[in-house]
């Protein structure tokens, strides 16, 4: 149930930061309001799955999936560069995060 939150704080996350580039600055209400529900969601779901999982596995797979996927958001929805170097980049965050996890022996449930 836990990894199941820690995803759900990541999406939270992945939208709060969206939002965050969509309220110009907090300057368009209704965006910079989604930024504060957001990150404020993600905070408390995160806060709720350190009960169960490894604070070193949890934040590094919080913070460097929500990484990753905010570099494709973009790069897909925002039309930023994608470059060969960019690419190799979320490789291997993601590769950190996946050798965190094994690492820890976590069960994935």
């Amino acid at each position: 149930m836990s990894w199941l939150l820690l995803a759900l704080t990541i999406v939270l996350e992945l939208a709060g930061t969206t939002m965050m580039k969509l309220s110009e600055g907090f300057t368009r209400l209704w965006p910079s309001v989604g930024v504060i529900v957001c990150y404020t969601g993600a905070i408390v779901g995160v806060t709720l799955a350190l009960r169960e999982l490894e604070l070193s596995v949890a934040y590094a797979v919080w913070a460097g999936a929500g990484t990753a996927l905010a570099a494709l958001v973009g790069i897909l929805v925002f039309k930023e560069s994608a470059t060969a170097l960019k690419a190799l980049s979320l490789l291997l965050v993601v590769t950190g995060i996946v050798g965190l996890h094994l690492a820890s022996g976590a069960d994935p449930r």
